[in-house]
């Protein structure tokens, strides 16, 4: 629904979640995620390479795949955002260690909040959004209305 600045998208009560982890952090996730496999299984779940084959072998949760963060999954992931397949993150980064692929974080990261999905990046966070009751119901929220944002700048362009 179109409402001038804002367009409303729908999060269905399947939620469709993207996975991460650098890997300093692979087994809190994996932890995370086999602390609340009754929860995950109701959902879609994705995530970057390695992260999802452990996350796969460790729970037998089923996780697609995409490519490892440092070759391209996360821009893989924000690309997903951006067409509307995923609508929550769990991304635990690593605080205390410096990524090769530092920008494709951040742009993942700007990707999620820009498209306002849900997002956590430690295992607070992520618990408090896995135990909402906004988790088995439907969630109505607004994003940019970039076409008409587009056309105006179109618009200012042409004076």
């Amino acid at each position: 629904m179109i409402e001038g600045k804002y367009v409303t998208f729908t999060i269905g009560r399947q939620k469709r979640i993207a996975l991460i982890a650098h890997d300093g952090m692979k087994k809190q996730l994996i932890d995370w995620c086999a602390d609340h496999k009754d929860i995950l299984q109701k959902h879609f779940l994705c995530g970057t390479g390695t992260t999802a084959r452990l996350i796969t072998e460790y729970t037998d949760l089923p996780v697609k795949a995409y490519n490892s963060g440092p070759l391209g999954g996360d821009q893989q992931i924000g690309a997903k955002i951006v067409e509307g397949d995923i609508d929550f993150v769990i991304f635990f980064s690593d605080p205390l260690e410096a990524q090769p692929h530092d920008p494709d974080v951040k742009a993942l990261l700007r990707i999620a909040q820009v498209y306002d999905i849900p997002m956590a990046n430690n295992r607070s966070t992520a618990d408090f959004l896995i135990t909402s009751p906004l988790m088995d119901q439907e969630y109505d929220h607004k994003v940019i209305n970039f076409q008409a944002n587009v056309m105006k700048r179109v618009e200012d362009m042409q004076m």
